[in-house]
Parts: C-alpha cells; sequence; structure tokens
C-alpha cells in the first residue's frame, strides 16, 4: 500500500516535550529522554466547523480542554525517530479529518428481487406447513 502524504503542520501551532521512555533500552532509556509528546494548538490551524468536528472526533481522549491534540511517541530509541513519527501521526490525524465521509445513497429493491423474495418466503411457508399432522381421511 503506497503511503499518504499529508499535509505538513505550523511549527508555531506545534510545541514539543521531550520525556524519558519506558521499556526495552538498556541504560539509555535512564539517561536520555528519547520520547516525544507533541502538542498541536488546534485553533492557529484556523480550521473549517466540519473539519473542526471530524478532527476532535477522531482525535478522542488525545483532545485536551484547552483545544490541544496530545500525541506520544516512544517506539523508537532514538530521539529524532520519535519526533518523526509523532508528527507523521498528528499529520495523518489532522489529514483524516479533511476527508468528507462519503454519503450513503440511498437504494431500493427492483420489482423482480422483491417477487423473488416473496416466492421464496411462499416456499419456505409450504414446507413447513407441511410439517403438520397427518391426517388420514
Amino acid at each position: 500500500m503506497a503511503k499518504v502524504e499529508w499535509p505538513s503542520l505550523p511549527e508555531e501551532a506545534l510545541e514539543e516535550k521531550f520525556l524519558a521512555a519506558t521499556g526495552p533500552g538498556g541504560q539509555n532509556v535512564n539517561k536520555v529522554a528519547t520520547a516525544v509528546q507533541l502538542r498541536l494548538d488546534v485553533f492557529a490551524l484556523g480550521l473549517h466547523p466540519e473539519v473542526y468536528a471530524r478532527l476532535k472526533a477522531l482525535a478522542g481522549s488525545r483532545w485536551t480542554k484547552e483545544g490541544e491534540i496530545v500525541v506520544t511517541a516512544r517506539a523508537h530509541r532514538m530521539q529524532e525517530a520519535n519526533r518523526q513519527e509523532a508528527r507523521e501521526r498528528l499529520a495523518e490525524l489532522v489529514g483524516k479529518a479533511h476527508l468528507r465521509p462519503v454519503k450513503r445513497r440511498a437504494t431500493k429493491p427492483s420489482k423482480a428481487a422483491k417477487a423473488k423474495r416473496v416466492d421464496e418466503k411462499k416456499g419456505r411457508g409450504a414446507v413447513k406447513a407441511a410439517r403438520g399432522k397427518v391426517r388420514l381421511d
């Protein structure tokens, strides 16, 4: 699957914070702050109200009361790799919010389909009716 190129986010809307990561990595984990916490000020983006609502729904618990989205990346041992991953995930989230969902078009079954369904129901009903008590007259 081809990787989708999402739009870049303005630097003035981002705030980075480096944290001590958890998990494997030996002494490196204890000494170096490799995990990245990236905060995006959503109001600085100037989004359309529909896009804003979709972004809020997509962000879920990552959305703060102050109108920021917080993404934390700690999968890699290197700070720069975590930084890049956090930016990609945030850009993907904003990019997905810009995609308008496809509206469902209401359809109705054809006359032939309705007739076929009724015939099948009648057939099943006849089979079930034939399972009744046996009459000896």
